[in-house]
């Protein structure tokens, strides 16, 4: 539920608590009603539900949980989540840009700018940090799953924009608008990755010394607490954060 890798891998390897878990199946299960509301039940028919079904199983959350937020669709008729995205700034002329899915936009502001100006931050403006990232599509596939050359001709028949062999999985990268299509295009071959997800990437990273990163750790940490959050990134280098 965070940005781009390294944030991501720091906060699934510290996230196995209770509370954490619990935290996260809470976003998730929004994210699937939400997604049900909005289109058809089946996911087969509504590619946002798919994936956000593909996310919780990710995360280890159970099959009825997830059946329950499904059904919850039907009747939560008394809040209107909004997707909306903040854009802020940090110490070290860090650039955030926070995506919520929210019934209280006032209430979310609020608390995302609490974050930042106890940690010497602000709040910005649409557009402040935008121009500072990419938004696009993004797969991780297991590298057990295909071969490189496999994965190279899927996505080039797919309409992927690049393709990388990482460490240990696939990934590869579309425009925005070409997602859900490049998506169904892997999964006629492939029954499950090990990732998938509309993300916004920073045009170039800011290096931080290890004192640095750990404080942006602290407001990366501290906003994902907040419960309007789905996703946070960053252009901080957080490579100098043992896991």
């Amino acid at each position: 539920m965070a940005g781009h890798s390294h944030w991501a891998g720091i906060k699934h390897k510290k996230g196995r608590a209770d509370k954490e878990r619990s935290k996260i199946f809470s976003k998730l299960s929004r994210e699937i009603t939400v997604s049900a509301k909005l289109g058809d039940k089946d996911p087969d028919m509504n590619p946002r539900l798919r994936t956000a079904i593909q996310a919780a199983k990710q995360a280890n959350m159970p099959k009825d949980n997830i059946s329950r937020a499904i059904n919850k669709s039907e009747t939560s008729d008394d809040k209107n989540y909004e997707n909306l995205r903040y854009e802020g700034f940090g110490p070290f002329n860090v650039a955030f840009i926070i995506e919520t899915l929210t019934d209280n936009k006032n209430r979310s502001a609020s608390s995302i700018r609490t974050v930042l100006q106890k940690n010497g931050g602000r709040l910005g403006e649409t557009g402040s940090t935008t121009h500072l990232f990419y938004n696009c599509g993004v797969l991780h596939i297991d590298n057990s799953k295909c071969s490189e050359e496999e994965i190279f001709e899927l996505a080039s028949n797919a309409g992927a924009k690049d393709c990388f062999n990482l460490n240990k999985y696939h990934e590869v990268i579309c425009e925005k608008e070409d997602f859900y299509k490049v998506k169904s295009q892997f999964e006629n071959k492939l029954d499950s990755f090990q990732y998938s997800g509309i993300e916004w990437r920073s045009l170039s990273y800011l290096d931080l010394n290890k004192e640095q990163s750990e404080k942006v750790l602290q407001i990366l940490e501290a906003l994902e607490e907040l419960d309007d959050v789905q996703n946070i990134y960053t252009n901080a280098n957080l490579k100098n954060i043992k896991l």
